[in-house]
C-alpha cells in the first residue's frame, strides 16, 4: 500500500508510515511545500498513492470537481498532534485498510465514514 502524506499532516507521519513497512512520501521531505492542491492530487494519482491529508478542500476536489484519484484518506482531528494522528491511522490500517484505495474516508477520533466512488475510477 503506497500512500502520499500531505504536509498539513506531517513529516512524522509519513516516516512512521515508512518504519512500519508501508510505501510512504511526504510532500514536505519530498521538497515540494506549498504546491497546490489539484498538484498534490495529481502527484498521488500519478504514483498510485493513497493520499492522507487533513485538507476539507479535497472533499470539494473529489466530490464536487470530480477529480480522479487512488485514494483520499482525511483527518479530521480534534488534536492535532502527531502522536494522534499516528493512532488514528493504527486504528483505521488494523481494520479498514482494504478500504482505503479508490475511497474517499473520513476520519475523527471516534468515527470512521468510507465513501465509495459514484462516477468512474482512473
Amino acid at each position: 500500500m503506497k500512500f502520499l502524506v500531505d504536509e498539513c499532516v506531517g513529516p512524522s507521519v509519513a516516516r512512521w508510515l515508512v518504519n512500519n513497512g508501508y510505501d510512504a512520501i511526504s510532500i514536505y521531505d519530498d521538497g515540494l511545500a506549498g504546491i497546490d492542491d489539484n498538484s498534490v492530487l495529481e502527484k498521488a494519482l500519478l504514483e498510485n498513492r493513497i493520499l492522507i491529508t487533513s485538507d476539507k478542500d479535497f472533499g470539494d476536489m473529489v466530490f464536487k470537481d470530480k477529480k480522479p484519484h487512488c485514494g483520499v484518506t482525511l483527518l479530521c482531528l480534534i488534536d492535532e498532534k502527531p502522536a494522534n494522528k499516528i493512532l488514528v491511522l493504527k486504528r483505521i490500517l488494523n481494520k479498514h485498510s482494504e478500504d482505503l484505495f479508490e475511497n474517499f474516508v473520513v476520519v475523527t477520533e471516534k468515527t470512521i465514514r468510507i465513501i465509495k466512488p459514484t462516477f468512474p475510477s482512473n
